[in-house]
């Protein structure tokens, strides 16, 4: 059972620590009817959406993010990862990390948030928080995959909000 969003990602199939259910909640006060507003793509502003979290459990030395699609022609598509998040903060602010929180390189190879694109085909982009047994320590800008693999090592609970954006499907 892989509980990380996207579990054999990036490379051979790795199973996550057994013990990260999921029992976090993650929401987002602009994605009404779970959908992304123009807004949060690249039709709009292109600025990471506000997301907040709740559910910690007791122990979490710090917080990440990570922002995919699974749908992707390149699978999974990741458009974000922020990590070592302050285990007190409950939320990220649209258009910016928290203070002290690192980005990792996406799949652009860019150390940001890269807004989803939708091109006529509904996707469902994937907003998953990771409480970690501890902080992260590698540098901003760290390679996607190192970035990945020292979340998974770390994740004791998780939490995701799934959302779609493109044209509806046909009733």
């Amino acid at each position: 059972m892989c509980l990380l969003a996207g579990c054999g990602l990036l490379g051979a199939p790795k199973p996550l620590r057994q013990d990260a259910p999921q029992v976090m909640t993650v929401t987002s006060p602009v994605f009404g009817d779970e959908v992304i507003p123009r807004e949060y793509t690249c039709h709009g502003t292109g600025q990471s959406p506000p997301i907040y979290w709740s559910g910690v459990p007791q122990g979490t030395k710090s917080i990440a993010l990570v922002v995919d699609d699974a749908e992707a022609p390149i699978t999974p598509y990741v458009y974000w990862i922020v990590f070592d998040i302050s285990p007190a903060r409950s939320y990220i602010q649209a258009g910016q990390p928290p203070p002290g929180a690192r980005e990792a390189l996406n799949s652009m190879g860019q150390a940001r948030f890269d807004p989803p694109c939708p091109d006529g085909h509904r996707n469902h982009y994937r907003f998953t928080v990771y409480a970690l047994s501890s902080r992260i320590h590698l540098p901003g800008g760290v390679g996607l995959k190192e970035a990945w693999q020292a979340i998974a090592r770390n994740a004791i609970a998780r939490g995701r909000l799934t959302v779609a954006a493109g044209p509806a499907p046909a009733a």
